[in-house]
Parts: C-alpha cells; sequence; structure tokens
C-alpha cells in the first residue's frame, strides 16, 4: 500500500504544483492587462474630459423642455465622451517629447515608454470611429459632425499648429475647447440656436484665465519644453494683466444668458458671486503675485465653470 500511496501523494503534489503555476500566470496576465488598461485609460485625460462631459450633458438637460429620453442621453454622452478621449490620446502622442522634459506631464504613458506611437493611434482610432458612429446612428449627423469638427480643432489645429507658434494659442484654439455644451444642445434639438451659442462664449472667456494662471505657475516648466505660452514670451505681469482682462470678459459673458432670457434670478444670483469671487482671486493675482495664489486661482476656475452650469442647469428647473 505505501509503495502506491508514495506515486498517488507526489502526483496530487504535481498538479498542485501546477496549478499553483498557472494559478500565478493567470494573476499575472491579469495584472498586466489591467496595468496596460489603465495606461490607455490615461492617455483619455479623465478628468478633463469629464468636464467636457458635463458642459455636454448640462447643454442637453438645457435644450430639452423638460428631460431628456435616456437613450439619447446615454448616447450623446457616450459618444462625446469616446471622441474627447480620442484627442486627448493624439494630442499625448503628437507631445510625447514635451511631455517628457516637464515636470507636470513626465509621468503620462507614452514618455515613461509603457505605450507605443502604434497603440495609441490604434486606440485613438477605435475609440474615436466609435464615438462618432454612436453620434451618427443613434444621436445625429449634425452632433456627429460638430464633434468630427471640435476633434480636428483640438488634436490638430491646436495641438499641432498654434500651441507651439504662437502665445495666443489658447485664446484662438479655445474654440474647440467651447463646443461642449453645443455638442450637448445639438444632440437633442438638431441644431445650434443662439442659446447654445451664450453657452459657448462662456467657456469660450473662460479658457485663457484658466490656462494662464497654470501657465503662471508652470512657467519654467514651458519655457523648458519651448513652449511660447504667454507668461514665457510676454512676462509674469503682462500675463497677470490678461488675466484680469479677460476675466472681466468672462464676467460680462456669463451674464449674457440671464439677458437674454434663458435663465432667471437663481443663476443671475449663482453668476454674481461666482464671479465676483474670480474676479477677486485675479485682482489679488495681479497685485501680489504668488504660485501658491496662482494654483489656488486654477483651482477655482475649475470649480467655477462645474458651479456656474450647475447653477443654470437648478435654474432651467426650479426658476423663480
Amino acid at each position: 500500500m505505501s509503495g502506491q500511496s508514495r506515486p498517488a501523494a507526489n502526483g496530487e503534489r504535481s498538479r498542485a504544483l501546477a496549478q499553483g503555476v498557472a494559478h500565478r500566470l493567470r494573476r499575472r496576465k491579469s495584472t498586466v492587462a489591467g496595468f496596460r488598461l489603465r495606461r490607455f485609460l490615461s492617455l483619455t485625460k479623465p478628468r478633463v474630459v469629464s468636464l467636457i462631459v458635463f458642459c455636454s450633458v448640462i447643454g442637453m438637460l438645457l435644450a430639452a423642455p423638460g428631460w431628456v429620453p435616456p437613450r439619447l442621453l446615454l448616447a450623446a454622452t457616450i459618444g462625446i465622451w469616446l471622441v474627447a478621449g480620442a484627442a486627448a490620446a493624439v494630442n499625448c502622442l503628437v507631445e510625447q517629447k514635451i511631455d517628457a522634459v516637464m515636470t507636470r506631464t513626465r509621468g503620462r504613458p507614452l514618455p515613461r515608454g509603457e505605450l507605443t506611437a502604434i497603440q495609441t493611434i490604434a486606440f485613438a482610432g477605435a475609440v474615436g470611429g466609435a464615438g462618432l458612429w454612436m453620434l451618427y446612428t443613434l444621436v445625429n449627423p449634425l452632433t456627429m459632425w460638430l464633434t468630427f469638427a471640435t476633434f480636428i480643432g483640438y488634436a490638430v489645429v491646436y495641438t499641432v499648429l498654434l500651441k507651439p507658434m504662437t502665445p495666443q494659442n489658447i485664446v484662438i484654439g479655445g474654440a474647440s475647447g467651447a463646443m461642449p455644451p453645443v455638442l450637448g444642445w445639438a444632440a437633442v434639438t438638431g441644431e445650434v440656436t443662439p442659446e447654445a451659442l451664450l453657452l459657448f462664449l462662456v467657456i469660450f472667456a473662460w479658457t485663457p484665465p484658466h490656462f494662464w494662471a497654470l501657465a503662471l505657475y508652470r512657467t519654467e516648466d514651458f519655457a523648458k519644453a519651448g513652449l511660447p505660452m504667454l507668461p514665457v514670451t510676454h512676462g509674469h505681469r503682462f500675463t497677470r494683466l490678461y488675466v484680469l482682462l479677460y476675466t472681466l470678459i468672462l464676467f460680462a459673458s456669463a451674464l449674457l444668458p440671464f439677458a437674454y432670457g434663458m435663465s432667471g434670478w437663481i443663476y443671475l444670483a449663482a453668476a454674481l458671486v461666482l464671479n465676483g469671487v474670480f474676479v477677486g482671486y485675479a485682482v489679488r493675482l495681479y497685485v501680489g503675485y504668488s504660485n501658491a495664489l496662482a494654483q489656488r486661482t486654477f483651482r477655482y476656475s475649475i470649480a467655477y465653470l462645474a458651479l456656474l452650469f450647475a447653477a443654470l442647469l437648478v435654474d432651467h428647473y426650479f426658476s423663480i
């Protein structure tokens, strides 16, 4: 019996060992696949794209007298998110050498060699193509074409042409970044109305002071990368003046939805408070600059846009 039991025991140990090895290999493959998936996801700049999608959804909800049909809302949201993610991936591909020398961006997957250019192109093509297909077939052709134009505006016109050539890159290229509420509006109505253009104008005016606040405390990074951002080409004081001027332009632009009759008193109250705080930041930035203050201004600008559009939505459904 003992002679027969030893081979059986050895066989069981061999099977257990083989199963353990197979389990570890599966876990390793799963870990590698999960890491690769996270790298691809990071190409889409999730935090930036989430604000884009948020503004698009607000545009959809504002365009509807009641509630947006759930299927349309879901299809438009996913489609816009996919195309925006593809545009971000192309931006990462084009700027990988620039990203490699900037402290803020050198941890991205392309500068670190975690993804290749071919993988990035394939990913952007697949994701962007899927998004455009969804918008064309499940939403409407106008939204698809506007979204495609926005993709070209950001990934090609801004990233390839404007950003390395002119300190006014963010002003001119800001048009593509201001499109999300227009895309949402077109998804619901099938047209671009004056109300949609007012939302466009708000984001268009918001973009320069938002970005220049970042550029002020990251000036050395941009200079090292050879990018002609306004603080690099014209100095801090000039840029701080422009931040203040554009914040005042934004203040006026943000009041237009109320003046046009698109929104009511809830929005007006929120707009006055939010813009008053933003102007306060800009004034303090101009008269007493510090990197910490510029960073707080940049962070506030993100909260500002989200809260302003949220106020539009609350006013839309609970106007007084």
